[in-house]
């Protein structure tokens, strides 16, 4: 357990009968020692303190590159799930490098919407898309929104970039990015002999459940219950969690086939794991064998091997494995995410939209209309009786 802090003392400054607390090694006089005033005045800085706030005014001279340096130390701490970084903080990464390259010696009261119009632009110039430009440029919003909160900047400054509208498809010069479109039942069943037996069996699971990549690879026997005829998959961390929303996955009879085998270990472990699939693969080498295996090949562990095999497939791990795959078998490479918008369309084309909000675990029905294509066959079958 970690050790709890103190905050600093009222001290009584005896020369000129004051109250002082001293903090970040800076003095403040609080007026009367033992007043009303000054232990209203105590109590407020102490609060100040324990939020992060900065007891002292606003420095005018505060750079860029300093204000930067005082989001990371607060975002680092915030954006943190279950002991582990967040994926926000690569992005955060991203944006910080490009402000402190362009504007790291900036006074931070002089970084308005003309900079970033140009932060856009430089963007723009270097290659990336419109979408992953217009979130650099939410993340620099963010990082001002967050000194006009804690009373680092004037409020004045952040309202200021608002101002500034994102990139619009067709007005800009920054490329476009093809949407994610469903991945078709054939360039699936293409790509499942080139998997490892493990990786093969995970995009069943999820071509048939409508998990999220993360979440296939997080399943365990602790999260799924199996009383009912269809089981219930509750992961222990997901997307949404933050938000107090409760996450179900529901699995019907072909995907218990696929889990049941990977049920029979350990409840607290990972049922898709790159050291079974490690495994299965020597032993495959092995099998189609076609000279005597020598005793020295016996035991294929190393002592000290180079790379270990973890205990559990990410969802970059397991996209990679698929990449692999399809590059084998001839065919264009598709994502995990494809799955899980194939599943989409199905259930939207076969029993509504409101149905594969449920069942991908979206909040929105909106969000959930960008994963499930429209089906254009029924427009055109409507159009057929009454155009």
């Amino acid at each position: 357990m970690p050790k709890s802090v103190s905050p600093p003392k009222y001290r009584h400054y005896k020369p000129r009968n004051l109250a002082v607390v001293r903090i970040a090694g800076r003095d403040h006089y609080l007026g009367t020692f033992g007043s009303a005033e000054s232990k209203e005045r105590y109590a407020r800085l102490i609060a100040e303190r324990n939020v992060g706030a900065q007891p002292a005014l606003p420095r005018a001279d505060l750079s860029v590159t300093e204000l930067v340096a005082r989001y990371w130390e607060w975002a680092s701490g915030y954006y943190v799930k279950n002991g582990r970084p967040t994926g926000q903080l690569p992005k955060l990464q991203q944006s910080i490098r490009i402000l402190r390259e362009l504007y790291g010696s900036t006074p931070a009261t002089l970084f308005g919407p003309l900079a970033m119009r140009a932060v856009q632009k430089y963007c723009s110039q270097s290659g990336r898309c419109r979408n992953y430009v217009n979130a650099i440029c939410g993340e620099v919003r963010r990082l001002f929104k967050w000194s006009a909160s804690h009373e680092i900047l004037p409020a004045s400054v952040y309202e200021a970039l608002r101002t500034v509208p994102g990139l619009q498809r067709g007005r800009c010069q920054a490329r476009e990015t093809e949407p994610i479109r469903p991945v078709s039942d054939a360039v699936v069943e293409a790509a499942l002999p080139y998997l490892p037996v493990v990786v093969a069996d995970m995009v069943r699971f999820q071509r048939l459940a409508g998990s999220r990549p993360s979440e296939t690879c997080n399943i365990r026997p602790a999260d799924v219950d199996t009383s009912g005829e269809v089981w219930v998959y509750v992961p222990a961390e997901h997307k949404t969690e933050h938000h107090g929303r409760e996450r179900r996955i529901f699995i019907g009879p072909r995907a218990q086939d696929v889990l049941r085998p990977y049920l029979l270990r350990a409840a607290d472990v990972y049922c898709f794991s790159p050291a079974d699939s490690e495994r299965k693969r020597i032993a495959e080498m092995r099998d189609l064998r076609k000279s005597k295996v020598q005793p020295s090949q016996v035991d294929r562990s190393k002592a000290k091997p180079m790379r270990k095999a973890k205990d559990r497939y990410t969802k970059d791990s397991y996209n990679r494995a698929i990449h692999r795959a399809c590059i084998k078998a001839g065919i264009m490479p598709w994502s995990p995410n494809q799955l899980r918008h194939a599943v989409a369309t199905a259930i939207r084309r076969s029993h509504g939209i409101e149905a594969a909000q449920t069942v991908l675990g979206h909040s929105r029905a909106d969000v959930t209309q960008v994963y499930a294509e429209r089906d254009w066959k029924k427009a055109a079958d409507v159009m057929r009786t009454i155009g």
